[in-house]
């Protein structure tokens, strides 16, 4: 295990040495809870000596962050794709640099407000008393990060701890052991160990880590290891936000511009290779549309990915393990009579972790790929006779972290709207609803429990705390005892 994490190779802006030494994953760790515990009791006693930090020391935090994201980006593209086997720059850039800065100015530009006390009505036989909601740090807050953007899915949730005033501690992904040592080498040149620590480590450290008394737990990952985490923090009865997955269905509408939906999908579904908890799990469309979907999408594919076994912008996938996870999801539909369409000539590569991906047609919920979230490059196409099907099968199902729909006819959306339930939406595209900033994140049931991005993360990470204030002139003494006439008269007006 390692605190501050190990040397990553790569050159690190502002790092006196400018080169580290290769990135060594430890062969023996001590307890978890012998290294963690102190970090965690020194940053509680620091957060309960200075429980309210003021706005410039949280802009400072905030400012820091930002740099060292800027100033690292190619270093921390480098470290990503090195971890995945390949993935471009481009795609770092656009799905993690980009929202991870973009997350900090909003933060910059409205915190201050956010953190005002706010006043609050008064009922009319309280008054001349006044109520107001005032937004204080929790203290220690304990984020778990996944290995899939483990940059944003890392500064998205520093950035609602930072803003609201919190120290943190954050455990990041052994699947990304190069990201995890740079970035942990970078956390600890730009911040104070009271301020962020970062622990790296196996899944045996991340059980521990979620075990530690926080004052709130931010956890990404799956639904069977988010009910584990929610089982160690209930025994400090410790709050959780858990951003879970699921499977998220895109919705072809009947009068839906086909052909960009087709591309849309497609593109929200291979960003990362499909390693991404908000990617289209599925397709629902019309029965009459199968074919047209899968000739579009091939022409498509074609252009967004020619000659898939060497271009450079594709991503693999992040592990032998899950690589074989994939290709056994897929081998099972095909045994079980779902006809597997390849989007590309190329075949998939278990050497390079490159992952052809498929269509799959004819599939049905006794397969495992209609049972899990299937977190990579194949996307199952089931056929509906009427909108309503469409609707029926998405109620029948666990609700999903994100909904697609693609549609053109306003009657039709808001049918589809008012009666389905997803953690979030986004009408004619893909994935875009978790760029917004004026937005909450977050899922509904099984796809997860809590909500931040913006203030909605602010107010997470916060705990508003009501106050009444008296006033000097009231008429409380109408109401104490000995209960008499002049009680029952004021009761009879309150209580009407």
């Amino acid at each position: 295990m390692s605190i501050t994490g190990r040397c990553s190779g790569l050159p690190i802006r502002g790092h006196p040495c400018k080169a580290l030494p290769k990135c060594r994953l430890p062969t023996a760790r001590l307890p978890a809870m012998l290294e963690t515990r102190p970090i965690f009791d020194a940053m509680h006693a620091a957060s309960r000596h200075a429980p309210m930090p003021d706005w410039a020391t949280r802009a400072d935090r905030l400012r820091r962050l930002r740099a060292l994201v800027m100033d690292n980006r190619a270093a921390i593209a480098a470290a990503i794709s090195a971890d995945f086997s390949n993935r471009p720059q481009q795609e770092t850039e656009l799905a993690e640099v980009f929202p991870s800065v973009a997350g900090i100015a909003h933060a910059l530009r409205h915190g201050k407000r956010w953190m005002r006390v706010r006043r609050r009505a008064t009922g009319l036989w309280f008054k001349p008393a006044a109520s107001k909601l005032m937004p204080q740090p929790l203290g220690v807050v304990g984020i778990v990060v996944p290995w899939n953007y483990p940059l944003m899915l890392a500064v998205g949730p520093l950035t609602a701890a930072l803003a609201a005033g919190n120290r943190v501690m954050l455990k990041q992904s052994e699947y990304t052991p190069r990201f995890a040592a740079l970035f942990a080498q970078l956390i600890g040149a730009s911040f104070a160990a009271d301020e962020i620590a970062v622990v790296n480590g196996d899944a045996e450290v991340a059980r521990e880590f979620s075990s530690l008394p926080f004052d709130h737990l931010l956890f990404t990952g799956s639904t069977a290891v988010g009910r584990h985490v929610m089982r160690a923090a209930s025994e400090h009865l410790t709050p959780v936000t858990l951003e879970l997955g699921g499977k998220s269905p895109a919705i072809v509408g009947p009068e839906a511009d086909f052909d960009k939906a087709v591309e849309r999908i497609l593109v929200g579904k291979l960003l990362n290779a499909g390693q991404t908890c908000i990617a289209p799990d599925y397709v629902l469309l019309p029965a009459d549309k199968v074919q047209r979907f899968i000739d579009t999408a091939k022409r498509v594919f074609g252009k967004l990915y020619p000659d898939l076994a060497g271009n450079p912008d594709y991503t693999s996938i992040v592990s032998a393990q899950h690589f074989a996870r994939l290709q056994a999801l897929a081998d099972e539909a095909g045994h079980l009579g779902a006809l597997a369409v390849p989007l590309s000539d190329s075949v998939s590569d278990a050497v390079s972790r490159r992952m052809s991906p498929l269509l799959l047609s004819g599939v049905n919920d006794g397969m495992r790929v209609m049972q899990e979230e299937i977190f990579g490059p194949l996307l199952p196409l089931l056929p509906y006779g009427s909108l309503e099907q469409a609707i029926a099968y998405v109620n029948a199902h666990p609700r999903p972290l994100a909904l697609y729909l693609f549609e053109k006819n306003r009657a039709n959306i808001d049918q589809v709207m008012r009666n389905t339930v997803a953690g979030g939406v986004s009408i004619n595209d893909t994935l875009l609803h978790i760029a917004q900033d004026d937005l909450p994140f977050g899922g509904v049931g099984a796809s997860g429990m809590g909500a931040y991005h913006g203030e909605y993360g602010f107010q997470t990470l916060s705990k508003m705390k009501p106050i009444f204030h008296q006033s000097a002139i009231n008429g409380l003494s109408l109401f104490k005892p000995p209960y008499g006439k002049t009680f029952q008269m004021m009761m009879k007006l309150l209580v009407r």
